[in-house]
């Protein structure tokens, strides 16, 4: 008995194993959202000294346009109409360079790095640059159409004649979708040059030069002429402006944005998605 109590009593004891250790809660991290990444956007658009005079020029050249047709219009051209396209013609030329450079800023500044770091896949935050683009390009329509009905108002008083607003609803929805295609376009270009001065270059190669070009080649060439509208992109949008839409007019405004904005806009976007930022 005393030894079998003195080898139990040498006999070291079995260590027990220890509990495992419970992990550490993880913090649940969320998303960005979305409507904090377009507000981002927007906000860059105005932060720069350039940005904020360029936003403030949609309604200097709005304002302006509406005292020039009420100076030297005559009197029987003072009507809504008259206003909404005197304010159109410069807004055509702004609006798509707000989207260029809305684009080629991460990139002509060099905040490219800091962008793609906090919101690591780029898919996202180009989509709340075409947003807030898109926001800024409606917004800038309903700016032009009040100053333009107040111009309209003004107009009429000064002449004494009654006010005129001839622009329904439907026409005033085709001037938006032309301006909203005309930004998407710059921006388009700003996804595939990424670069300001390319971007705003080759803008307005499309918009002046390749015009003339097809204008002259349909005026010249008869068999050019019936294939125009399905490839000169601009020769379509100009029929929002003024005529009244038809189905074949719609698509070939489909035909010719599908072959100059949107292949090139996926062709850009895939680029920005795989390439490395310098």
């Amino acid at each position: 008995m005393t030894t079998q109590t003195q080898l139990a009593t040498e006999v070291p004891a079995v260590p027990t194993a220890a509990a495992p250790e419970a992990p550490a809660p993880r913090r649940g991290v969320r998303p960005i959202p979305m409507t904090r990444l377009v507000g981002v956007e927007l906000r860059k658009m105005f932060d720069t000294r350039a940005g904020f005079w360029l936003m403030a020029s949609v309604g200097i050249v709005s304002v302006l346009a509406t005292a020039a047709v009420i100076i030297w219009a005559p009197d029987e051209a003072i009507t809504q109409d008259t206003f909404s396209s005197a304010i159109g013609m410069p807004l055509s030329v702004v609006l798509p360079i707000i989207a260029i450079l809305s684009v080629t800023s991460e990139y002509s500044q060099r905040t490219g790095l800091t962008t793609y770091t906090l919101v690591p896949w780029r898919g996202r935050v180009m989509s709340a640059k075409v947003v807030s683009t898109l926001l800024v390009g409606v917004a800038a329509m309903f700016l032009a159409l009040a100053v333009g009905a107040v111009g309209n108002v003004v107009g009429s008083a000064i002449t004494g004649l009654d006010a005129t607003w001839d622009i329904t609803l439907t026409q005033f929805g085709n001037i938006v979708l032309a301006n909203v295609l005309g930004m998407l376009m710059g921006f388009m270009l700003g996804v595939l040059f990424r670069s300001s001065a390319g971007a705003i270059v080759g803008y307005f190669v499309y918009s002046l030069v390749l015009p003339v070009a097809f204008g002259t080649l349909a005026a010249f060439q008869e068999w050019f002429r019936d294939l125009q509208p399905w490839v000169d992109v601009n020769f379509a949008v100009t029929r929002l402006f003024d005529q009244t839409m038809t189905a074949e007019y719609w698509q070939q405004l489909g035909v010719s944005t599908l072959v100059w904005l949107w292949i090139p806009l996926a062709i850009g976007l895939r680029a920005i998605l795989r390439a490395e930022v310098k």
